[in-house]
């Protein structure tokens, strides 16, 4: 039997390793690239708000591109997707590479963006066509433990690369990267997409779209996502300027004490993976978002109290990172639930959501800082993230899902 007709073993480890490499790559290209953007503007010749552009445009390319492979696998299967967008990310990574001015690796950049955010998408609609609704948020807790590994050790290899070899080969780097995954998804990952019902057709692009607007459960789950992503990513836009500022902490500094970050989150997704299906979904992003506001609030009042110290900064945001874990992926398998056999379409949606918010954040953070200067300011937006966040946490419970 082809590949693409097998039965996945949902259990196997060769599945869930899967799963976690191909959502992997997104989070891996965004960070990998950050200790290079200097060396790349001496190399191009250009200055770093515009190398910093690199960054930015991945970012906006893979909030959108969710909107669209998302439908697409509906329609025509997983697989197909996935290949296809890892794909354009091998072509993407060689245009980086061989690029003589910044702005081609801007383009490249955007096309990279394209091409990961298929896994990062589609990694989590896999989980929903092969696991129910609680078991699923289990096991994309497992899955988001994996892959947030990525934002831990893409850093250090692109640093490493950059001071050794130059800032070319950390597309190398990531052309290699991205043909071993093509092999992979080629060789390993059956496709999974649901068959429809008997008598049933599969909906279109913009009815998939259509369908999902008509349903408030997930919205509820959708926005839940949108604005925890937000509460996450004023942390991350807001919080370099106030260690510098503020704290006169150094690069060093700040990058060991964030790194507790992403562990606190990895701990969160360990517990939604082990009590999510015996607490339930609606138990654990209430609990979650109650972290968050909790967290929230607490770094608002240190940080205008003047207590001249890193954890006033950081040490909420531990809670946060913990909140993360609960949240996101029992948030995101309550909207890929609602219509299973809409996974591709709710996962690009809601995604698009979390990524989206949080780069609005980033923007409005930063102009209420530069404005300002009062570092509370982190807190406060925070603040208000969360607690729309566990609004619609709580509405869910009620929300329709017909």
């Amino acid at each position: 039997m082809s590949i693409a007709g097998r039965t996945p073993a949902p259990s196997s480890p060769t599945t869930i390793a899967m799963l976690i490499a191909v959502a992997s790559l997104n989070p891996l290209s965004v960070n990998i690239i950050v200790p290079a953007m200097t060396a790349m503007a001496a190399g191009l010749g250009t200055d770093f708000a515009t190398i910093q552009l690199t960054l930015s445009a991945y970012l906006f390319a893979t909030s959108i591109s969710q909107l669209v492979h998302g439908p697409l696998s509906d329609r025509f299967g997983r697989r197909p997707i996935l290949l296809a967008g890892t794909s354009i990310y091998i072509l993407a990574s060689l245009l980086c590479l061989f690029a003589t001015t910044a702005w081609v690796v801007i383009v490249g950049r955007i096309l990279q963006g394209v091409g990961a955010s298929a896994g990062f998408a589609l990694g989590r609609a896999i989980v929903r066509d092969l696991y129910e609704r609680e078991k699923a948020a289990s096991m994309l807790g497992y899955v988001t433990m994996g892959f947030a590994t990525a934002p831990l050790i893409a850093p250090l290899i692109g640093g490493l690369i950059t001071d050794n070899l130059g800032w070319r080969l950390v597309f190398v780097f990531m052309t290699i990267i991205s043909v071993i995954l093509l092999a992979a998804i080629w060789f390993l990952l059956p496709e999974t997409r649901r068959p429809m019902p008997e008598g049933e057709t599969r909906p279109g692009f913009f009815q998939s779209f259509q369908t999902l607007a008509r349903i408030p459960a997930f919205w509820a789950y959708a926005l839940h996502v949108g604005f925890n992503g937000g509460m996450f990513f004023t942390f991350l836009g807001g919080t370099p300027f106030v260690a510098t500022t503020t704290f006169g902490m150094t690069g060093t500094q700040y990058g060991t004490y964030f790194a507790m970050v992403p562990l606190a989150f990895i701990f969160g997704n360990f517990l939604t993976a082990r009590f999510s299906a015996r607490l339930g979904i609606w138990t654990m992003i209430v609990t979650g978002s109650s972290i968050g506001l909790l967290a929230s609030i607490t770094s608002m009042l240190l940080l205008s109290s003047g207590w001249q110290n890193p954890f006033a900064l950081f040490g909420p945001m531990y809670a946060i990172g913990l909140a993360n874990g609960l949240t996101m992926a029992n948030g995101m398998a309550g909207a890929i639930s609602v219509r299973p056999m809409l996974a591709g379409a709710a996962s690009g949606i809601t995604g698009s959501f979390q990524i989206g918010f949080g780069a609005i954040a980033t923007v409005i953070i930063a102009h209420l800082l530069t404005t300002t200067e009062a570092g509370w300011m982190v807190g406060l937006q925070m603040g208000v993230c969360a607690t729309i966040a566990l609004s619609f946490a709580i509405w869910s419970r009620w929300a329709r899902s017909t």
